[in-house]
């Protein structure tokens, strides 16, 4: 008989708009540099449009210059300072703790991840980043100093899908190119797509949210409470079939995200114990056969 493994569940986050309420160059970066967040990203966006550039290589790029112009060194150290002024939604500091332990009381290894077209070492200088098994996020390389030089990686909206898979197969490394091509039977994935739960909050988050809701997990769109823009946002993708909850961004004890997810962890746990159970029957039955 089949050794049975403690199914793991894959909470896997974008940042901006969803963990938290703005973007997270705008809270200590922008004010570095002395501008407004209006401007900077206004510019950002006709420097993309103008090189026919990506969107993110673009906002990159465009932090290097205005460092360079004020005369600010970008180090790792800086973008985790960056990190410390990062705001978050309400109950997101406890959220985690109180989510794994959900999923270990019934059974269940909850991992939690960042999928993000932000900042990895601005992410991690936040209070949460310790709460992820991986980050996947933008980041720099950096020169013999310790001084930030070039993209090292560039997460946009479609190349986020890419971390899906290396969660499913169980693999860390942004740098990876072989073992995520490789061919493993599904039974020895390391994460199964079902048990998966994507968080997002707008457009970008769509190819993600699409993926994983095709391949059997559950796409959650989340909203700022009290923004109606950024609520219609979310009903819209739920109206165009594209996620299969939407809520506000309040993680706190007993709100509706925290009953969403335990509810959802449940459903995951039961279907893994039934499947678990259809497997038994089976190698029952086979070993009838054989009898006989």
């Amino acid at each position: 008989m089949a050794i049975k493994k403690t199914p793991i569940v894959a909470l896997i986050y974008d940042f901006d708009g969803t963990l938290s309420p703005g973007n997270m160059q705008e809270y200590s970066f922008i004010e570095a540099i002395e501008t407004d967040k209006e401007k900077f990203w206004a510019e950002s966006a006709e420097m993309a449009r103008r090189q026919d550039s990506d969107n993110v290589l673009a906002y990159m790029l465009l932090m290097l210059q205005k460092a360079k112009e004020k005369g600010i060194s970008l180090r790792k150290d800086s973008f985790r300072q960056f990190g410390e002024s990062v705001e978050l939604f309400k109950g997101v500091d406890t959220w985690f703790k109180r989510i794994t332990e959900f999923g270990k009381r019934h059974g269940v290894t909850i991992e939690h991840y960042i999928n993000s077209s932000g900042m990895k070492e601005i992410i991690e200088g936040t209070p949460i980043a310790k709460e992820f098994k991986t980050i996947f996020a933008c980041s720099f390389f950096y020169d013999d100093k310790g001084d930030a030089m070039w993209p090292a990686a560039a997460v946009n909206y479609t190349n986020k899908t890419q971390f899906l898979f290396k969660i499913n197969k169980g693999i860390d490394s942004i740098s990876d190119s072989v073992k995520i091509n490789e061919s493993v039977p599904e039974d020895q994935k390391r994460v199964a797509f079902p048990n998966m739960i994507y968080f997002g909050d707008g457009e970008t988050d769509v190819p993600c949210m699409k993926l994983i809701k095709q391949l059997g997990g559950t796409a959650v769109a989340v909203y700022e409470p009290g923004n109606a823009k950024k609520k219609e946002s979310a009903r819209k993708l739920i109206r165009q079939e594209r996620v299969n909850y939407v809520c506000p961004a309040d993680y706190s004890p007993g709100k509706d995200l925290e009953r969403l997810v335990k509810a959802i962890i449940t459903k995951i746990k039961a279907d893994e114990s039934l499947n678990a159970l259809k497997n038994e029957f089976m190698e029952k039955a086979t070993d009838f056969d054989k009898l006989i």
